[in-house]
């Protein structure tokens, strides 16, 4: 099997030669069965490796100042994974949280621990108990999403300053009226476009239409014309490429892009990143009173719960609502001169 090795350059695949067999054959299965996207696919590498190096040291098989990637985990065999407890999974999770790893980071590791032994159960029937069953973490605390206001998001469409204005200020208006997430964008390619919508495969590679709005469509005009004019241009298909190579952007490019945009428009040190900006376009479709389950369709939403976050940060609407109770506007109402008679005077006692 082949798939991502690194997620910040989708054209560079590898086959996961550096860990168990059977890990090796259940990524296989998420591949083949599963249909799960090469990125998802990476992931759960990523936890899976990072845990049996854990056992490694567990094991007394790796020394815990032996750098992680000096770990060979290509000779654990099904029976030292078949000694694996809950106390383990526990133990790693604590070792997780030890190491920085916050709540998302933990619930996602044991996701791919659950995944893995459940393959190990129910699918091949290698293991008769599962050593991840009845182990919840507690929901982590969700953030509330960061994004850009109106007014900065006109602001940073102002101030792009680039070398390849037409392409930069492409990207940034794709990001901020569709909502795409950037490895969406990195994949999109001209056959996508049909009419004023564009396809965009997202995660677990599900398609979907989302129509191309005014700004939209004008953006990718001025930019065709400086693509079609490059003399280096190698990616033929791919939308977004770089002017030096004439290659597909990479995910890594498009976020100094970003990076580059912003500190243009004094928006740099702020937090923002491409992610944000598909926040940004979702709150901004909420606050103009777009519907909430169209907006799940157009992010690519599994669930409408997902999509749900951005009921909680119309501030400006809370702000309105508070401002249009009828005793808004009563003010400071100062005390009346007249004084109360002997029995109601402050004696420093409290009514019985």
């Amino acid at each position: 099997m082949s798939t991502y090795i690194d997620v910040a350059h989708p054209n560079r695949h590898a086959p996961y030669t550096d860990i168990p067999d059977l890990v090796m054959d259940y990524l296989h299965y998420l591949d083949v069965v599963k249909l799960r996207s090469p990125r998802t696919i990476n992931g759960y590498y990523l936890d899976l490796r990072g845990f049996f190096r854990y056992m490694m040291m567990v094991w007394n098989l790796a020394q815990p100042d032996t750098p992680p990637e000096e770990i060979d985990l290509t000779h654990i065999t099904k029976r030292q994974i078949g000694t694996i407890t809950k106390r383990d999974i526990i133990n790693y999770l604590d070792y997780a949280r030890s190491n920085d790893n916050g709540a998302k980071a933990r619930a996602r590791k044991l996701s791919a621990l659950r995944g893995f032994f459940g393959y190990l159960c129910h699918q091949i029937n290698e293991l008769s108990e599962n050593p991840t069953d009845n182990i919840n973490l507690g929901s982590p605390k969700k953030s509330l999403p960061k994004y850009l206001s109106a007014s900065e998001s006109i602001r940073l469409l102002k101030n792009i300053q680039s070398d390849f204005y037409e392409r930069d200020y492409c990207i940034i208006v794709f990001f901020l009226n569709c909502g795409m997430r950037l490895a969406e964008l990195i994949t999109i390619n001209l056959g996508d476009f049909k009419d004023d919508t564009i396809k965009i495969t997202g995660k677990g590679n599900k398609e979907r239409l989302v129509y191309l709005n005014t700004a939209c469509q004008a953006a990718l005009e001025h930019y065709l014309p400086a693509r079609a004019a490059l003399n280096n241009l190698r990616d033929k298909e791919a939308l977004f490429v770089s002017k030096k190579t004439g290659r597909r952007l990479t995910a890594r490019r498009v976020e100094q892009i970003v990076a580059n945009c912003l500190k243009s428009a004094g928006l740099d040190n702020m937090g923002y990143s491409p992610h944000k900006l598909r926040h940004t376009a979702a709150t901004l479709m909420y606050q103009g009173g777009v519907d909430m389950l169209a907006i799940k369709e157009i992010l690519g939403h599994e669930n409408v719960s997902t999509t749900q976050i951005y009921t909680h940060i119309n501030q400006q609407q809370l702000k309105q609502a508070v401002e249009a109770s009828p005793l808004a506007d009563t003010g400071y109402i100062a005390p009346q001169s007249k004084a109360m008679p002997d029995s109601k005077q402050d004696t420093g006692e409290e009514d019985s």
